[in-house]
């Protein structure tokens, strides 16, 4: 048996918990009838309300895309709570979630979906129409819950933005902030940012490139190697 990144337990009240932790199906999915057939029994194996807490920097879209479509078609409410991180394919689940609540800590990403391809030009071409039509597939999980334009979060996946509870809750990625049961407040408030990784990495090379060398022993190529770290 294959490792899951999955896991069913059901709380003291009764209703059934999943946690989604690490990368979405890194051992094997696509091509794979096993794995999607397990999921899919132990979703439906019982009934009622279920919570999902998320935690994962992402993986496979095709794996996502099922998970996220066998949720939706779930007839309980689905509650989904990240957190830690839900980031690329991750995100793409908890768009399912009736309700979606993050931690004050937590923080959400999307981007656009990458692949590897070989091949000669026509391959590379296949591969691009393909990523095309993939983050079009994605940005119709986002429309759908945050009802934000398609060429805005078209966007916002071009920048691969990164945004906190408050920020997701702005832009509708998220419909509240994880609080304790004990009676902190609903309205508990937290600086609210979203940042594009691609935009700051731009940001930082261009006043490199803009300003003359501290170190002129050191090539700039070297300088520029050092940020992708």
């Amino acid at each position: 048996m294959k490792r899951q990144f999955w896991n069913w337990v059901r709380n003291e009240d009764g209703i059934r918990t999943l946690t989604i932790d690490g990368v979405i199906a890194e051992e094997s999915w696509f091509d794979d009838d096993v794995t999607p057939r397990l999921f899919r029994e132990q979703l439906n194996a019982g009934t009622g309300d279920i919570v999902i807490y998320v935690n994962s920097p992402g993986g496979d879209c095709v794996a996502a895309s099922q998970i996220y479509t066998m949720l939706m078609e779930y007839k309980g409410r689905v509650t989904v709570k990240i957190d830690g991180i839900a980031a690329s394919a991750a995100s793409v689940i908890a768009m399912a979630g009736t309700e979606v609540l993050m931690s004050p800590t937590s923080l959400l990403m999307i981007h656009n979906p990458l692949t590897v391809a070989i091949g000669d030009s026509e391959e590379m071409q296949k591969a691009i129409a393909m990523l095309g039509e993939v983050k079009e597939s994605i940005i119709s999980a986002y429309e759908l819950k945050t009802g934000m334009s398609r060429l805005k979060l078209s966007n916002l996946m071009n920048a691969e933005t990164w945004m906190n509870a408050q920020k997701a809750i702005e832009l509708g990625f998220a419909d509240g902030i994880l609080t304790r049961e004990t009676g902190v407040p609903d309205g508990v408030l937290i600086n609210s940012y979203q940042f594009s990784r691609r935009a700051v990495t731009n940001s930082l090379l261009s006043k490199l490139t803009k300003t003359e060398p501290k170190y002129p022993a050191e090539p700039l190529l070297q300088r520029l190697n050092l940020l992708k770290k």
